[in-house]
């Protein structure tokens, strides 16, 4: 059996080796979320793929953000965020708060949403499951933050049989 093999050079890396990664790395299915936080009185929310449960004890999460984006930088500034974690029928959620240049002022005025409280961070009505979470760590990792946070407060939807929103090769998809 034959096996395809690229070599890394992380010195001198070129577009082959990187569409090699995103094609590869984009082979695994997950899961579809909305990270949004408050600063002030403005929304920032930005849709992610990369992120994950770190621990059951304390219940600890993890997301991953472009280091660059406005998101990335109010997640850092901010003492609270939330992964609300998107159904098969936010498509579109994700869609609009996936797009880049998105505009800081009544960002979120198209997505149905609410807060536990004024200075909270918007949950995105209909997730499947929502998780509020305070910071605890933030790594940079080439060109991301890995912001980690203990969970504060959690929940789901009402309708228990909302089944995700999955990303797999560049698709958005259900589970069958």
């Amino acid at each position: 059996m034959a096996h395809e093999v690229v070599e890394v050079d992380a010195a001198a890396l070129d577009s082959r080796v990187r569409d090699r990664y995103r094609m590869l790395s984009g082979s695994a299915a997950k899961g579809v979320a909305v990270v949004s936080t408050r600063v002030g009185r403005y929304d920032h929310a930005t849709t992610v793929t990369d992120y994950l449960s770190v621990s059951y004890d304390p219940p600890t999460m993890l997301v991953s953000l472009y280091g660059l984006s406005r998101t990335a930088e109010a997640v850092e500034d901010a003492e609270r965020w939330a992964v609300s974690l998107l159904a098969d029928d936010q498509k579109a959620i994700a869609d609009e708060l996936g797009e880049l240049g998105s505009p800081l002022r009544g960002l979120l005025d198209r997505t149905p949403h609410w807060r536990r409280d004024a200075a909270a961070p918007a949950i995105v009505e209909g997730s499947v499951a929502w998780f509020e979470c305070r910071t605890t760590a933030v790594h940079t990792a080439a060109t991301h933050l890995l912001v980690v946070g203990e969970v504060v407060a959690m929940g789901r939807s009402d309708d228990h049989t909302a089944k995700p929103l999955v990303y797999y090769r560049s698709e958005y998809g259900t589970l069958a």
